[in-house]
């Protein structure tokens, strides 16, 4: 850390995480890039927590030339990436759950109340189905198996 913190109670050693707001704003306003490393690799870790929310804060009234645009890139870049790999396990999840009916696609997307071509959708990832869809097919699998 190579920014010092003043009129603010916090270690720079200690994690992005437990920092107060003023903190993350000395940061962005006076940090370097080593500085600005760690609140990426903090909003990575969780692209809808407190560090990207008050990164996210700062930027919407406040855009520092040069690091501003950066940070934003950097939030959406993070959140981009969650998103994909949440579409990815929901239609692995999906494709597990067609396996695991025993039943032709046919069949099963008709147990569910859906088409052939909509739960292809949903196993390639095309298309993610809705909360209560998903439910649904693991409630049939699951009594389909005996649970």
């Amino acid at each position: 850390m190579t920014v010092a913190f003043r009129n603010v109670d916090v270690d720079p050693a200690a994690p992005v995480e437990s920092w107060p707001y003023e903190a993350i704003v000395t940061v962005i306003e006076r940090g370097t890039i080593g500085d600005w490393l760690r609140l990426t690799r903090a909003i990575d870790a969780d692209p809808w927590g407190p560090v990207a929310r008050q990164v996210e804060d700062y930027l919407s009234y406040e855009s520092p030339y040069g690091v501003g645009p950066l940070l934003v890139r950097a939030v959406a870049r993070a959140r981009g990436e969650a998103e994909r790999a949440e579409r990815a396990a929901v239609a692995a999840e999906v494709a597990d759950l067609v396996a695991r009916s025993g039943l032709s696609m046919t069949e099963l997307a008709s147990r569910v109340g859906t088409s052939r071509t909509r739960l292809s959708t949903y196993r390639s990832g095309r298309v993610v189905p809705s909360a209560t869809m998903l439910r649904r097919l693991r409630t049939l699998v699951d009594r389909l198996a005996g649970g």
